[in-house]
């Protein structure tokens, strides 16, 4: 069992110091696939003419501009970060970084393809976005007091970047764990082979705090991670599993993988099932005909 964290103490728009160097604000846009809402964090001295960073500024939302412009009053925002351009995370980031005075936005390239094949989610990708930096992943972005390394961890998006807080060994993960659920991975951006190499990065890096950009932080990473991991392993198990049963479309298997959710989330499953479906193909183990979809009939080798 994940041990999910779903407990946190917020306000809409209220600023919270979580650490000496964080600070956050949530924003008033809560859904199926973002929680309470998106997570705002300022990196940097809570201090009048300190310098600071801004992490994934959100959906384009008045309230929230507003709340962060008040956030960050009498400080310097020397960079603007984006973990990857859906539109819970993206949107809000150039009128932020314009309101104040034209701080650098960063963030990995854009995707070049459709960021979903359904619209079972909520979260696609904002078209208009376009980073002043592009990071490609070990870029370290010093500023007052602080220091952040570019850590790229695709697979819940094909432009996935992580951040990581080096003077107190935490990362800021977006969407690629969370503490409140697993994460979805959906293609054709989302990538289930590229999202576990990601997550073994994560693992091997040892980190003492996990800050999603929805939900609570993740005290305890290690046991969290490797729960985390287990869950993808059995899943990928459980889909081999339906296929000796004479299962033979993702249709047929979702009813049953997921007997325990409810059937309207069953468009968001079918897309995890078909992101397993697409590295056991890759890897070899399944073979697909004509093609990975998620029409398409498969088979067990």
């Amino acid at each position: 069992m994940i041990p999910f964290v779903r407990e946190f103490s917020f306000e809409y728009g209220r600023s919270d110091r979580v650490s000496p160097l964080i600070r956050r604000v949530v924003a008033n846009n809560p859904g199926p696939f973002t929680f309470t809402g998106t997570g705002t964090y300022i990196v940097g001295r809570d201090q009048p003419g300190a310098g600071v960073a801004v992490i994934d500024p959100g959906p384009l939302d008045d309230a929230h501009l507003k709340a962060l412009l008040a956030a960050v009053e009498g400080q310097t925002v020397s960079h603007v970060l984006v973990t990857h351009t859906h539109r819970d995370h993206a949107p809000l980031a150039r009128p932020f970084a314009e309101a104040v005075g034209g701080a650098p936005v960063l963030a990995a390239r854009p995707p070049l393809r459709t960021t979903h094949a359904s619209s079972a989610l909520d979260e696609d990708d904002d078209e208009t976005f376009v980073p002043d930096v592009i990071l490609t992943g070990g870029e370290r972005i010093t500023g007052d007091g602080w220091m952040l390394e570019a850590l790229a961890t695709p697979g819940h998006a094909s432009n996935h970047m992580a951040f990581v807080l080096t003077e107190e060994n935490a990362l800021f993960s977006g969407d690629h764990v969370m503490g409140w659920s697993t994460t979805v991975v959906a293609p054709p951006d989302g990538d289930m082979t590229d999202y576990m190499a990601s997550l073994d990065a994560v693992i091997a890096r040892n980190f003492d705090t996990l800050w999603p950009t929805h939900g609570a932080p993740v005290t305890e990473p290690a046991p969290f991670l490797a729960a985390y991991r287990a869950h993808r392993l059995e899943r990928e198990a459980q889909v081999l599993a339906r296929l000796r049963a004479g299962d033979r479309t993702i249709a047929e298997m979702v009813p049953v993988l997921y007997a325990a959710v409810d059937s309207r989330l069953w468009p968001a499953a079918s897309l995890s099932v078909w992101a397993h479906l697409n590295a056991l193909v890759r890897d070899g183990r399944v073979v697909a005909q004509p093609q990975p979809s998620l029409q398409a009939v498969y088979r067990i080798l």
